[in-house]
């Protein structure tokens, strides 16, 4: 490619932070929940780089074209890759792109397009816009992408904190998941967290219906809790896990869990499924152990407690009915009982409409 520099190129992330910088000389961003992706074009040639500086551009091939016609003739820009359903953003449907048939991807991306959001310019023509101030890119951007074709949108940007923390509440209804801080005067830092990330935190109690060890130390150390929540009907779904513990918290857990360990499986909401025969048998369902083409071949086994205990966890996303990331144990709550472990506990967002966020002035202020 006739360019100034070319993939792989690792791109620059953000260092998380429990609030936004103020002050002269911060820009901030919605951060979206997507596919990270560097697009390279030169003429007729387009290159889509996944965070991990691999090619995405066969999983979304309905975006060749929008990129083809909206980009700059010769350039880099950074952004993401998402796909907005009926409520926000559903990563779910761009999980189900990454998919070895192209035929079934072809299906997907008529059935659920998928859009690029971009947020940085990183070269046009023959200039390597990288070491300049994160403003002149920013104007660059806006003034170099096509601002009517379909599919290809630049990102919101405010100076405004205020504005900043608005978006931060607001937007979390349309799928996005916190805001991003940037220097207006910098550089552009492959690999290196040179801009900041506030992300929706909270917290939530959950039953802890059972745990799998961890893969390097099976049998003396915890790995991950198997977490869920009741329904109206009084129901145990699967939420997720609680995961990221230290070595010594791993072995601690083992000796917290063993009275929970006898008589797990009588009566256990989840005993239908509790052996590898069953969680095979479960395939595709949300299921603790259940397989899918996302996890075939590894080991998925796991240890049933009685549901007996409370944990408080701290999350950052729920999509649909699962914490959308693995959750973080805060605390055990022994003044709580598993059946009050429910769904209505968690705060809901309203929906807030994608087309007021993609619809809105790219060089915004």
């Amino acid at each position: 490619m006739r360019l100034p520099f070319v993939p792989p190129l690792e791109p620059m992330l953000a260092a998380p932070q429990a609030a936004l910088p103020e002050g002269d000389g911060w820009a901030y961003e919605p951060k979206w929940d997507g596919f990270r992706c560097i697009v390279f074009r030169a003429g007729d040639e387009v290159v889509m780089q996944s965070r991990d500086m691999r090619p995405l551009e066969r999983y979304f091939p309905e975006l060749i074209e929008p990129l083809l016609a909206a980009l700059p003739d010769r350039g880099v820009v950074d952004g993401e890759v998402v796909i907005a359903g009926e409520n926000g953003l559903d990563f779910d449907a761009l999980l189900l792109r990454i998919h070895p048939a192209a035929s079934r991807v072809r299906l997907l991306a008529a059935e659920t397009p998928a859009s690029f959001v971009a947020w940085d310019l990183l070269a046009i023509g023959d200039d390597d816009l990288r070491d300049r101030a994160f403003s002149e890119r920013r104007e660059a951007l806006a003034a170099g992408i096509r601002p009517d074709v379909p599919a290809i949108h630049v990102t919101p940007l405010t100076r405004d904190v205020a504005l900043a923390r608005d978006w931060f509440d607001r937007f979390e209804g349309a799928g996005l998941d916190g805001v991003i801080a940037k220097r207006l005067d910098g550089p552009y830092q492959p690999g290196k967290r040179g801009w900041i990330k506030v992300k929706h935190a909270r917290t939530a109690d959950v039953a802890v219906a059972g745990f799998r060890w961890h893969k390097d130390e099976a049998g003396s150390g915890v790995g991950s809790l198997i977490i869920g929540l009741h329904d109206d009907a009084g129901t145990l779904h699967h939420v997720g896990v609680a995961s990221g513990f230290s070595a010594v918290r791993r072995r601690e857990l083992v000796e917290e869990l063993a009275p929970l360990r006898d008589g797990a499986l009588d009566g256990h909401p989840w005993r239908d499924w509790a052996t590898p025969e069953l969680a095979e048998a479960a395939y595709g369902r949300r299921m603790p152990g259940a397989t899918s083409r996302w996890n075939r071949g590894k080991d998925l086994s796991w240890e049933p407690l009685r549901v007996e205990r409370v944990a408080e966890v701290a999350y950052d996303h729920l999509q649909g009915d699962r914490f959308r990331h693995a959750t973080r144990l805060v605390r055990w709550r022994p003044d709580r009982g598993p059946d009050t472990c429910r769904y209505d506990q968690l705060e809901a967002t309203p929906p807030f409409e994608l087309a007021q966020i993609f619809g809105r002035e790219p060089a915004g202020r």
